[in-house]
């Protein structure tokens, strides 16, 4: 009997076992977004987005190898899997390699899940290409970026999203006089720079010699993306005594910080509750990332890819890559484009903004990163507090 009741009793924690609660592993902590790094030391790192036909990869390969400078080269699956050769010459010449994605989609559209299967189906084919990791670095497409992104891509393994502070822009086939001079112009101590290996960006292996020269006589040591966070200065904080009409937003963004920073840093539990007068540590992290980074285009009657591409100062390859077009031809009215590129703003004259219940000329100026003085000017406004819901704006750019 009491054999019985034992094996009885074992069978009911069987099934049982299942319903028990175990503690959860902690949450995969969010990627840190990084445009440049804090530091007094004379440090840049060049990168390079690599895409679908990296076709001026080995020239750059050369010229880096003959000016001493290691670099950090952001891999596609898709460029991957259409030059192996040159993605290994990258690896064996010893730069840093960092995760671009396998299709190059716009991260913002994607669900976390999705996110993993990019970066692991990229991570795997270039582990199986060099033996190397792309881990912990990630560049997003289009440099589009929020915080559900950052969330996926932290809990994919990547822990930084690296931006960039000097946009070469040149994909657009700018010439390398002027790829250089935005360079020289904006290069500071912990500089990221930007630039492409594909055919668009021809002006970029001709820039590359003179831009080198005169960084090194500058005093500037070249370096990976690795190696230029490890000069990060984590021993800068600041404190701010907060203000009547403050936000967590608009101190973080004054100081170049993300919210979630300032907030873990003061212990911050619900980002609306901040009082005057109280005094926060502002950490020496990183900046926030832009509230938008792609450009939409809607069709309408009459558009051809090409037009579209001449608008906006791209390729017809390269809005056909972005959107998943088969057939350069078949595109209709009303469809929604992702226009490829950085943080570009699309080449309209004005934009039109309708005022909404809470808005004020300082948020609607943060969000088009533009200043209250330029839309009043715009608008005719001389009481910049007055300002009424459905009242339309325009938007200088």
């Amino acid at each position: 009997m009491k054999s019985r009741f034992v094996r009885v009793l074992m069978a009911l924690l069987i099934m049982l076992a299942p319903l028990v609660a175990y503690p959860k592993s902690a949450d995969a902590a969010a990627s840190k977004f990084i445009t440049s790094v804090n530091t007094t030391s004379k440090v840049v790192a060049l990168t390079f987005d690599d895409g679908a036909d990296g076709a001026n990869t080995n020239k750059i390969l050369d010229i880096l190898a003959k000016n001493n400078v290691k670099a950090t080269f952001f891999l596609t699956g898709s460029g991957a899997a259409n030059h192996p050769q040159y993605i290994k010459n990258i690896a064996a010449k010893g730069h840093q390699l960092g995760n671009h994605s396998y299709t190059h989609p716009d991260f913002t559209k994607l669900t976390a899940t999705q996110m993993k299967s990019e970066l692991d189906r990229t991570e795997a084919l270039i582990k199986s290409l060099t033996g190397k990791t792309t881990k912990p670095i990630f560049r997003a497409p289009f440099g589009a970026v929020n915080s559900a992104v950052l969330s996926g891509v932290g809990a994919a393994g990547y822990g930084y999203t690296i931006q960039w502070n000097i946009d070469t822009v040149d994909w657009k086939g700018v010439t390398a006089s002027q790829i250089n001079t935005k360079v020289q112009a904006n290069i500071k101590p912990g500089s990221i720079v930007l630039m492409h290996t594909g055919a668009g960006a021809p002006g970029t292996p001709l820039a590359l010699p003179t831009m080198i020269a005169q960084l090194k006589a500058k005093g500037y040591k070249f370096v990976t993306v690795s190696q230029l966070l490890a000069y990060q200065n984590t021993s800068t904080s600041k404190t701010y005594t907060v203000k009547s009409g403050d936000t967590l937003y608009s101190i973080a963004r004054a100081y170049n910080v993300t919210v979630a920073a300032l907030a873990a840093a003061n212990k911050i539990t619900n980002y609306s509750l901040i009082y005057v007068g109280q005094v926060l540590v502002i950490p020496g992290t990183t900046v926030t990332p832009p509230p938008t980074t792609t450009v939409k285009y809607t069709v309408k009657s009459g558009d051809t890819l090409y037009k579209i591409a001449t608008l906006y100062k791209t390729t017809v390859a390269k809005i056909a890559a972005a959107n998943n077009i088969t057939n350069v031809n078949s595109i209709y009215v009303g469809q929604v484009l992702i226009i490829p590129g950085t943080t570009v703003t699309p080449p309209t004259t004005t934009v039109k903004y309708t005022v909404k219940s809470g808005d004020t000329l300082y948020k609607i100026a943060t969000m088009y990163n533009t200043t209250v003085a330029k839309i009043a000017a715009a608008n005719n406004i001389t009481n910049v507090s007055l300002i009424s819901v459905g009242q339309v704006l325009t938007i200088p750019r």
